[in-house]
């Protein structure tokens, strides 16, 4: 039977899903949704999960210095540089968002264990989306005064995904919780006896 129970947790888990695919196809795939936005001497660069505008998309990458007008070697370190590898994590937690969605349709559907596991995926996937906002608000936050004290005459603010990728931590939390406590929601009517 329906459980009414598993819900809202899928809804919430669904919301999450979609704001984590948006923000992982962020700039260079789509030049709406980034992270970072410089502006140096009229010219825009942005940077997302895959790349910087223009860029091949790619799993890590280095910040252009001539696209950033300078080259300097504080901006483009192994550290920062491994941090951008670690920006992954945000399709990594898109799958398991949408994986909690698939296994809580099961649960509204069929049985509580789709509720179950719904819970324990959006678990795992509140914890990704966590790590890598942390990691990407760090990485172009250090980017961002590095331009600002840097380069003279030069832009940098952060993009929309850093606030599409909280949202979708926000709903991811409020989807674990409801999944949680939907877990403990009724999944069978009771048979009336005549």
């Amino acid at each position: 039977m329906a459980a009414g129970a598993a819900f809202p947790g899928l809804f919430f888990c669904f919301a999450a899903t979609v704001l984590l695919i948006i923000v992982s196809i962020s700039t260079p795939v789509w030049d709406k949704i980034s992270f970072l936005d410089v502006t140096v001497r009229g010219s825009t660069t942005q940077f997302g999960v895959f790349g910087y505008t223009g860029s091949k998309a790619s799993v890590g990458y280095t910040f252009p210095p001539d696209r950033l007008g300078y080259n300097d070697t504080k901006l483009n370190t192994g550290v920062l540089h491994s941090l951008t590898f670690a920006l992954v994590l945000y399709p990594v937690a898109a799958g398991l968002a949408g994986l909690s969605v698939i296994f809580g349709l099961c649960g509204a559907c069929y049985h509580r264990v789709g509720t179950v596991f719904m819970s324990l995926l959006a678990a795992l996937a509140t914890i990704c989306t966590l790590i890598a906002w942390v990691i990407s608000m760090a990485l172009f936050g250090i980017a961002r005064d590095h331009v600002r004290d840097h380069i003279t005459g030069a832009t940098a603010q952060y993009g929309n995904a850093n606030w599409i990728a909280l949202g979708g931590l926000a709903a991811l939390l409020i989807g674990f919780c409801t999944a949680a406590c939907g877990v403990c929601g009724h999944y069978r009517r009771h048979r009336t006896v005549y």
